[in-house]
Formats: C-alpha cells, structure tokens, sequence
C-alpha cells in the first residue's frame, strides 16, 4: 500500500481481475469458493487446507447434492484458482508522483479429485483434496479475519450482489470505531466498492440498496446499517454479524 500523505494532490486508484484464458473470470456464486478456503483455513489452522470430496463444499453452504451443482463447482474453482486481481495506485505529491502495483491469487496450487460420483463421501486410497493457498491470502486469513455467519452466507448464496453486501457489511461494521460515514458514488463509493456498475444511476442504486438491506435484515436483525436521510450514503456503526449464542461462522 501506498503510505498515506496528507499533501497527496490527486490519487488514482484501480483494481482489475484477469480470468484465465480457459476458464474465464470468476462470477455469481463462484465468490463462495474464496469463503470455503478462508473457512477450512480458520478451522485447520495451515494454509496448506484438504476436504474429503466436493460434497463437503456443497453442505457447508446448503447447496443442493446433484450434478449440475457439481460441475458448476468444478468449474468455480477453475475460474478462482486462474483468476489474478492486480492493485494499482497512481498518487501525484507536490514534489514526486509515487505508482504502486501489487498482484493478488487465492491459490499457489491445488489438486482436487472430482468423482463421477457428487454423493460419494470419500475418495478411495490417499486420493485427498489439498489446495495451498497464496502466502497473501492466507497472512490477510490470519491477520484480520472477519467473523461472519455460516447460515446467513448459506441463505445468501444464490443472491451475488446481497452476499457481497452482507460480507462488506460484515468487514466495515466489524472494523467501525463509532458510526461512519461511506459514500454511495465517487471514486471510493460503494457502487465502485460492490462492482454495481449496472446501477449506477444513483435513484436506481438507492432503491436497489434499500432492498438489498431489507434482505440482510432477515439473516442479520441488529445490522446497524443504513442509507443517510440525504441519499448520498450509507451510514455503519461498529457491530458483529454472527449469531452470539454458538453459531457457526466463516472468516472472510
């Protein structure tokens, strides 16, 4: 990261991913792949994580036991294993412009036997599911995970765009020092922080968020979480999004 400078005159940041040129760039519920690991990884305590078979995955989040989500599987984490997310920053000081890049993966390596079988509980002999994780991703797992509840990841999982909201919501309420204040639009806004290109217009964001919140509510009643009464932003105070009374969580 580039250090903070109070005399910064303009600060260009950017953030892209690359798919591989095969399996193409992750998408919908492909983000569920990222949690998995970060889970296995919490729970097991090495960035070196192994799961007895895909049918593991498809329980922890409530996805249904048949082929179609099988395959959908396979390939989620094809696209997440080949995806590469690059981080730039272009900042111009009174005296000296600084650029700042820096490259990101989930996974150094992984090797996942895929049964014809998606019920098969085990796999035979020492044919074990093991991925390693990236040194980045599992310092970033050890250093600041952020607790999250397992049901509410599960109920979401087939809402992309409200499971984004619940996890940042989760991250930012989790890391709140007293009510904050985050833009809707601009460069550092939540659209841009969500990837909601596609409502942009901010009437259309504002209406689609107010739904959005409605729906976290459902899994997360205390979520501190609101649009400010001027419609340019969303208001957060500092709260857990997991269950007090022995729930089980993922770490994102």
């Amino acid at each position: 990261m580039v250090s903070c400078c109070t005399n910064a005159e303009t600060d260009n940041s950017s953030l892209q991913v690359t798919g591989h040129p095969t399996y193409g760039l992750p998408w919908g519920q492909d983000r569920l792949v990222p949690l998995f690991l970060a889970t296995l990884a919490v729970r097991q305590q090495r960035r070196t994580i192994t799961f007895s078979s895909a049918l593991e995955m498809l329980n922890t989040f409530g996805m249904q036991q048949g082929g179609s989500q099988y395959r959908r599987l396979i390939g989620a984490f094809q696209r997440i294993f080949g995806a590469t997310i690059f981080f730039g920053s272009d900042m111009q000081l009174e005296k000296a412009a600084v650029v700042h890049h820096a490259r990101f993966n989930f996974m150094s390596e992984a090797r996942i036997w895929y049964s014809r079988d998606p019920g098969q509980q085990n796999l035979p002999g020492d044919c074990q599911n093991m991925i390693v994780l990236s040194e980045e991703f599992y310092r970033e797992i050890q250093s600041h995970p952020i607790p999250a509840d397992l049901e509410a990841a599960k109920a979401l999982s087939s809402s992309p765009a409200v499971l984004d909201l619940y996890m940042w919501l989760s991250y930012r309420c989790f890391a709140a020092r007293g009510e904050e204040r985050v833009p809707l639009f601009g460069d550092f806004g939540l659209v841009n922080q969500l990837g909601s290109a596609t409502y942009a217009r901010p009437r259309k964001f504002r209406e689609r968020l107010d739904r959005w919140l409605d729906l976290v509510r459902m899994m997360w009643p205390e979520c501190p979480a609101f649009i400010s009464p001027d419609g340019r932003a969303i208001i957060v105070k500092r709260a857990y999004a997991i269950r007090p009374a022995g729930s089980k969580h993922v770490c994102a």
